[in-house]
C-alpha cells in the first residue's frame, strides 16, 4: 500500500497507522498541514472495502480540511481520521477509547471531531483518553453537534450560488437534488423545504429517504436516477467521488453545491463542470459551517451568534470566489485552492520567521 507515492499524499506532515487488537480498532490519521495551527477534522467510520480505498479516503479528506480552515479564516490546520469498520455493527468503547490514545500521542497537532459514522457520543468517548476532541456536548465552552451548522454553512452557500446564477435572492420553486440524507443532508433538506424548494432525494438508508419524504413532501427516486433529475439544484451530501466520468456527463442541474467532502472524483472535473456552464460551490468553502462552530470550542470562546455570523460569511466568500473565477475565465476550485494555499503559505512563513526570532 503506497504512501509517499500516492497521488493523494500531497506533502502530509504525519500519517499514522492505530491498530489495537484487543478492541478490533484499525484505523488511519493523517495530518495535512499544521502551518495555521493545529490541524482540526472529523473522525469518519466506514466499512471501506479495502485498505487502499480508506488510505486514499484520509489522505483526501485532510488535504481538503487545510483548505477548508484556510478559506474559513481559522487558525487551524488539516487532518483527518478514518476508522476501518461499520459504524452499525462493530462500534464499541473500546474502540473509541483505543482511538483516543492514539490521538492523544500526536500531542496536540490533532484535534478531532465528530463525522460520518460517527457521533457526539463517540467523540466524547474517544475524549475519555485525550483532551484534543471537539464538538462536544459537556464543558464551559461545548459546541455540541456540528452537523446542523455545517447544513446552515450549506444552505447560505446554495443561495449564493442561486444568486450568482440565477440573479435570484429566493429558492421558492427551484428544484434540488439532495444525494444523501445522513445528519446533514436530512437538516438541509428541512432549510431548502423551508425556502420553498422542491425537493428530489435518495440515499441508501430506505428509512432516512421516508424520514426526509415526510418531513419535507420530497419526491423520492434511486441512486442512479439522482444524477439525471430534472432540477436546478444537485447537492452532493453522501461519500465523495460522486462527480466523475460517468455521472457528470448526465447532471442537468446547473449547480453544483452541497455538503460531501471530494465532491469531484478527480481535479480535472472542476473545469469539466465549467465547460458545461454548471456553477460548482467548492466543497471545502461551502461545507465549512461544521469546523466554524467547533472552531469556537478549541479556542475556548465558543458562543454562538458569532458562529452563526461567521457562517453566514460562507455567503460573500463564495460569491468572491465565483466573481473571480468569471474574470479570469478559470474554474472556481482552481480559483479556491489559489486563495487556500496562498493562505496557508502565509501562515508557514510567519511561523518560520517567529522561529528565527526565538532562536
Amino acid at each position: 500500500m503506497a504512501v509517499f507515492s500516492s497521488p493523494s499524499f500531497a506533502e502530509h506532515n504525519l500519517v499514522q497507522f492505530c491498530n489495537d487488537p484487543a478492541s478490533g480498532l484499525r484505523a488511519i490519521i493523517a495530518v495535512h498541514d499544521t502551518s495555521l495551527g493545529p490541524a482540526c477534522g472529523g473522525c469518519r467510520m466506514w466499512p471501506y472495502e479495502t485498505e487502499e480505498d480508506a488510505l486514499r479516503d484520509v489522505l483526501r479528506l485532510s488535504r481538503g480540511m487545510s483548505l477548508k480552515n484556510a478559506m474559513a479564516g481559522l487558525a487551524l490546520g488539516g487532518g483527518k481520521t478514518v476508522i476501518i469498520g461499520d459504524p452499525k455493527k462493530d462500534k464499541s468503547e473500546a474502540l473509541f477509547r483505543a482511538l483516543g490514545r492514539f490521538v492523544e500521542k500526536i500531542g496536540g497537532d490533532y484535534i478531532t471531531a465528530e463525522d460520518v459514522g460517527t457521533t457526539v457520543e463517540d467523540i466524547e468517548t474517544i475524549g475519555k483518553e485525550t483532551s484534543y476532541v471537539a464538538g462536544l456536548k459537556h464543558g464551559g465552552a461545548a459546541s455540541g453537534d456540528p452537523s446542523p451548522m455545517t447544513a446552515y454553512g450549506v444552505f447560505v452557500g446554495i443561495r449564493a450560488a442561486v444568486k450568482h446564477k440565477l440573479g435570484r435572492d429566493d429558492l421558492a420553486g427551484l428544484r434540488v437534488a439532495v444525494q444523501g440524507l445522513g445528519h446533514v443532508g436530512h437538516t438541509l433538506c428541512r432549510h431548502l423545504a423551508d425556502a420553498g424548494a422542491k425537493l428530489v432525494v435518495t440515499d441508501i438508508d430506505a428509512d432516512s429517504v421516508r424520514r426526509v419524504v415526510g418531513d419535507c413532501g420530497a419526491e423520492a427516486t434511486d441512486s442512479e436516477a439522482i444524477y439525471g433529475a430534472d432540477v436546478d439544484i444537485f447537492a452532493p451530501c453522501a461519500l465523495g467521488g460522486g462527480i466523475n466520468d460517468d455521472t457528470l456527463p448526465r447532471l442537468k442541474a446547473s449547480i453544483v453545491a452541497g455538503c460531501a467532502n471530494n465532491q469531484l472524483a478527480e481535479p480535472r472535473h472542476d473545469a469539466a463542470l465549467r465547460d458545461r456552464g454548471i456553477l460548482y460551490a467548492p466543497d471545502y468553502v461551502i461545507n465549512g459551517g461544521g469546523i466554524i462552530n467547533v472552531a469556537g470550542e478549541i479556542l475556548g470562546d465558543y458562543h454562538r451568534d458569532a458562529a452563526m455570523k461567521r457562517i453566514g460569511g460562507i455567503y460573500d466568500t463564495l460569491l468572491e470566489i465565483f466573481r473571480e473565477a468569471d474574470a479570469e475565465g478559470r474554474p472556481t476550485g482552481e480559483i479556491s485552492d489559489t486563495i487556500a494555499f496562498r493562505r496557508i503559505e502565509a501562515g508557514r512563513a510567519a511561523r518560520a520567521q517567529a522561529s528565527k526570532k526565538v532562536a
